[in-house]
């Protein structure tokens, strides 16, 4: 039966892309993101913010949350995110609630953070609007143990305790999971213990992906080494009988990664150019399409390239837009031209969508405004689409 072609995809369609945008949110939109644009605004606005949450003043939390926190955030609880998957869901996007709290490094948060991710997991499990739940190793377990474990380090006693806690936590996670047939997503983290992050979810796949792939691995495509990983571990899912889930972005912690590289006399593990990167992704993407029936992906980017070469690499292998093996990504609060015009040409897309109390996911917030300061163009694109529409509309 020959396979349907997918419309063609704009990502300029602004009248698609805002669509569930009222003149008034693109009013506000517009607003803040001419404030983000300002990088000397942003890294003042940044430290005035946290100041002003420390000292508890009157009305601070209260700002935050119908600006900036509005725009990248679902709500504090996963209650207040209810009306954000619905609206979404109108549109056929899917949403990844993302527990952004950061947790204080001990059981107690250990514990709640695995918690709240079960709970996300319950209500995937009853929402045809969830489509993936996603969960940080370092949310659910000690960092300076993971990196213990991967420099080949003994474990004391009670670090091996809690190692041996923090595998029953991730257990408990895919578990579930599987329980209930929501894929999960296992976020990549630092290099320096990476490593001890994948064998842990490998480990699970082995477990939970016989049928189809419920845990899916991370690969950070700005690091030289990543498509390599990504090829071996299809190789060890091809031997080992199961599915490979994997979600393929560029990366989140470039400058921490060159910096304790360069601390510990050891070479950068990020590519040196943009242009390797994006050669590294888009040849991962490759990789995965020739190998979908055993890789299933997410493309988390914010990459317009990426995502329109990824719709032609489906035509071309004959893989129909829907199917379950093949997702888009981006960030609520950005890319709408992205997620809304993919999903109105039938293709798989989802919403990451942070919650938390606003002073717990600060830290979270104020990474984003760097990082759409730190992207050549990417906070001039959103604000330049956001004008388009405005003129479109006439709005003034």
């Amino acid at each position: 039966m020959p396979v349907t072609q997918a419309p063609p995809v704009s990502f300029n369609d602004t009248a698609v892309a805002f669509a569930s945008k009222s003149n008034g949110e693109l009013r506000k939109m517009y607003a803040l993101f001419a404030a983000m644009n300002n990088n000397t605004l942003v890294k003042t606005g940044g430290g005035l913010m946290k100041t002003a949450l420390k000292w508890h003043i009157p009305g601070t939390a209260f700002l935050i949350k119908k600006s900036i926190f509005d725009q990248f955030c679902g709500g504090e609880t996963i209650q207040e995110c209810l009306p954000v998957i619905q609206e979404l869901g109108r549109y056929n996007i899917g949403t990844i609630l993302d527990y952004s709290v950061e947790g204080e490094g001990n059981d107690k948060s250990f514990d709640a953070t695995t918690t709240e991710i079960l709970a996300t997991i319950e209500l995937a499990g009853r929402s045809q609007h969830i489509p993936f739940s996603v969960f940080k190793v370092t949310g659910v377990g000690d960092a300076g143990i993971l990196e213990k474990v991967q420099a080949g380090k003994a474990l004391t006693a009670d670090e091996q305790m809690s190692y041996e806690k923090t595998r029953k936590r991730i257990n408990a996670i895919c578990a579930r999971a599987h329980q209930h047939g929501v894929r999960v997503f296992v976020d990549a983290e630092e290099s320096w213990f990476q490593d001890t992050i994948d064998q842990l979810t490998y480990e699970m796949m082995h477990r939970y992906n016989r049928e189809s792939a419920i845990v899916w691995n991370t690969y950070q495509l700005y690091r030289h080494d990543r498509l390599e990983a990504l090829e071996k571990a299809h190789a060890d899912a091809v031997a080992g009988g199961y599915y490979l889930g994997g979600k393929l972005v560029r990366g989140a912690y470039m400058e921490k990664e060159a910096r304790v590289a360069a601390q510990q006399g050891r070479q950068n593990p990020i590519n040196a150019t943009k242009n390797a990167t994006d050669d590294l992704y888009d040849n991962a993407l490759r990789f995965c399409v020739e190998h979908i029936d055993r890789i299933s992906i997410c493309a988390g980017t914010h990459n317009e390239a990426s995502s329109l070469l990824l719709t032609q690499l489906m035509q071309e292998q004959g893989v129909q837009p829907a199917d379950p093996r093949i997702w888009f990504a981006q960030l609520f609060g950005m890319s709408d031209n992205l997620t809304y015009n993919l999903a109105h040409a039938g293709y798989n897309t989802a919403k990451y969508v942070p919650y938390g109390p606003v002073a717990a996911v600060m830290p979270y917030l104020l990474r984003r405004a760097d990082e759409n300061t730190a992207i050549a163009g990417q906070t001039s694109r959103e604000f330049m689409l956001i004008q388009k529409e405005m003129n479109r509309r006439k709005v003034q």
